[in-house]
This record gives structure tokens, C-alpha cells and sequence, in this order.
């Protein structure tokens, strides 16, 4: 699966990138995404360094799935630009939080809530 973690460089990022790794998520392929001061950095991630790459280099490579953890801010531009290329979107913002068009989501508590499409 093709994983985009926005905001892969900092704090959240970074321990998302921990927890995937960890728990052995199917990632073929890591797009690390941040802000222009970051990119070209590397982060490692199963056993490899990965390069950091801008938003419109990660929406180019289609991802399967987007990781956010960027601020509230960079996901009310950026996720639904990511959702429009075919993406699954996950939040970790309060962006969308009170919005009743969009799931929210925890798993233990209401999981069924998610569907295929």
C-alpha cells in the first residue's frame, strides 16, 4: 500500500511513522510529506531512508492512503485535494472534528461507522 504521512517530519509525524513501522502496516511504498523547509530531509522507515517531498509531489504519486498530522490548517487545504485523487484521508487534526459530513472515528468505540467505499 501506498502510505502519504503528512507532517512526517514533526512530533506526531514522526511517531506515526514508529507505530506503522511497529505494528507492521503493509506499506510498499512511504511518501513522507512537510513543508517546503523540509523537504529533501530523510526519515527512516522499515529498515530504509526515505526522502521528504512536497504536498504536490505526494498528490502526483496518487497515494492509497494520507496520514495527517499537520495542524487543522494544512488539512482543511490539503485533505480534501488528497480525497480527490482517489485517496483515503485520516485526520489527526481537529479540523474536521464537528463537521457531521465527516466520520469520526474511534475504533474501539465506533469502527463500524467505516465502509469499503
Amino acid at each position: 500500500m501506498k502510505v502519504a504521512v503528512v507532517g512526517a517530519t514533526g512530533l506526531v509525524g514522526t511517531r506515526m511513522l514508529q507505530i506503522l513501522e511497529e505494528r507492521k502496516f503493509p506499506v510498499t511504498e512511504l511518501i513522507p510529506v512537510a513543508s517546503e523547509k523540509s523537504v529533501g530531509r530523510k526519515v527512516k522507515f522499515a529498515g530504509r531512508e526515505w526522502t521528504v517531498v512536497n504536498a504536490e509531489d505526494a498528490l502526483a504519486a496518487r497515494p492509497d492512503l494520507a496520514l495527517f498530522s499537520a495542524g487543522g490548517s494544512t488539512s482543511a487545504v490539503l485533505a480534501p485535494r488528497f480525497a480527490e485523487v482517489g485517496c483515503r484521508v485520516v485526520d489527526n487534526s481537529s479540523q474536521w472534528r464537528m463537521d457531521p459530513g465527516k466520520k469520526l472515528v474511534v475504533p474501539e468505540i465506533n469502527g463500524d461507522v467505516l465502509t469499503a467505499d
